[in-house]
């Protein structure tokens, strides 16, 4: 999955999560045992759906997921973690100087402060909000014809149709579940995948 130039980099990730991580209550001890499988393989299988070299926003990223998976599989990536609370903003930005992630940025912002000034190729996010509200935050940040990547569970589809309408009015479209990484890893991800609808110049 993470090859082995970058495995070293995923593994000493693991080892922030699971020490720093679980002590400052960024994630909870019933996930130590889990962290490969449930956490740090399932966004790294969200790669496969981000085009070479984009640049990537991640929305509330609190402990870095999915965005720090992403960079450690993705060198050729640009990730910005976009995290409004300091504790969390201050272990992202411990984690990516000590993992030597030179092309990972931290900003402690809300999505809302960004929007306007800042622009993406992808937007990513993981259980942050409903689609609804989780659209208006990502597709301003997204970039004409770019895409957001909101990583949901089994209710992914039924939001999807909530939020159809909120997504057409934010200029989504071709909005899709997909199942990532089967026969890859043991829990594939389920992403809604909508694209920015292109602007249309004279």
């Amino acid at each position: 999955m993470f090859g082995a130039a970058r495995l070293p980099l995923a593994e000493a990730y693991a080892g922030w999560l699971a020490t720093a991580g679980m002590e400052r209550g960024l994630l909870g001890p019933r996930e130590v045992p889990r962290l490969w499988d449930r956490h740090l393989l399932n966004c790294a299988v969200v790669a496969e759906l981000v085009p070479e070299a984009a640049t990537v926003a991640d929305l509330g990223s609190g402990a870095g997921l999915p965005g720090i998976p992403l960079a450690i599989r993705r060198p050729d990536l640009r990730v910005t973690l976009v995290e409004p609370l300091l504790r969390r903003a201050r272990f992202l930005t411990e984690v990516v100087r000590a993992l030597g992630l030179d092309h990972v940025d931290v900003r402690r912002a809300r999505a809302e402060e960004l929007a306007g000034s800042l622009s993406f190729d992808v937007v990513t996010s993981r259980a942050v909000a409903p689609l609804a509200k989780l659209a208006a935050w990502s597709l301003p940040l997204t970039r004409s014809g770019g895409l957001m990547l909101a990583m949901k569970g089994s209710s992914a589809v039924d939001e999807l149709a909530e939020a159809g309408q909120a997504l057409r009015r934010l200029g989504g479209r071709d909005a899709t579940v997909l199942s990532v990484g089967a026969g890859m890893v043991d829990s594939p991800a389920t992403v809604v995948r909508v694209v920015k609808a292109e602007h249309r110049g004279a």
